[in-house]
């Protein structure tokens, strides 16, 4: 399932079983506690978003395909498709997420290492361009790559990705609005689909950034929070 008009996505982080929200990435700042994760998905769902995002924030740190994660999410959505990353390093481990049922596999850090991009793409793949400073971040978002986000996205387009997700590292958890000018960019220099991620805040923020022409955002606190309502939306 593709995301076709602008979609609104909400996500769900799970760390040693528990839903959480970091601050800007930090495993050390859990800053909001919500509880079961698959009773948040199962709430999610009830929205009938495009996607579930759920991210397996153990994975992402340590690796280790999510694969039990990955069923007990796709239990609980139904009918509404599952979009997980989180510890995905070859393209085996992609696989193996679709055959457990995750309708689509994000890839951050495998994205931008040894393994040829190109191997792990297909139209159930986004890749994760995590940014801070201008720079992609991977491993739980703990290292700094020397890929700039433009050299990103080139290797993207190069690959045949059909869609990344670009989150702003310093924005995410923050509630301080999605950094506009690296967002503008990006939609400038990819033609794919694009989804936003990090410091929405509210239906404003939403507008903002469908105002510059991107496929949808990805929202996390402001859901859990209650500033921004999960609409029906068509699928």
């Amino acid at each position: 399932m593709l995301v076709r008009e602008f979609a609104t996505i909400p996500a769900i982080d799970v760390l040693d079983d528990r839903a959480v929200r970091l601050l800007r990435g930090d495993y050390d700042r859990v800053e909001v506690e919500a509880g079961d994760p698959l009773a948040l998905v199962r709430r999610a769902a009830s929205h009938a978003p495009p996607f579930v995002h759920v991210v397996a924030l153990g994975a992402a740190r340590d690796g280790g395909t999510p694969l039990e994660l990955a069923r007990s999410v796709v239990e609980a959505a139904g009918s509404v498709a599952v979009q997980l990353g989180g510890g995905v390093r070859s393209p085996e481990d992609a696989r193996a997420l679709i055959e457990a049922g995750v309708e689509r596999v994000v890839v951050g850090t495998a994205a931008f290492g040894p393994t040829p991009l190109r191997e792990f793409v297909s139209d159930r793949i986004a890749v994760a361009i995590d940014v801070a400073g201008g720079i992609v971040r991977t491993n739980g978002w703990r290292e700094s790559t020397e890929l700039t986000t433009t050299r990103a996205l080139e290797r993207c387009t190069e690959a045949g990705v059909a869609t990344v997700i670009c989150t702003a590292i310093d924005r995410d958890g923050t509630r301080s609005g999605p950094n506009l000018g690296l967002l503008r960019e990006v939609r400038a220099r990819f033609d794919g689909c694009v989804l936003a991620a990090g410091g929405i805040r509210d239906s404003a923020d939403v507008a903002a950034v469908r105002e510059l022409g991107l496929d949808g955002v990805i929202v996390g606190r402001a859901w859990l929070d209650g500033t921004l309502e999960l609409a029906q939306q068509q699928r």
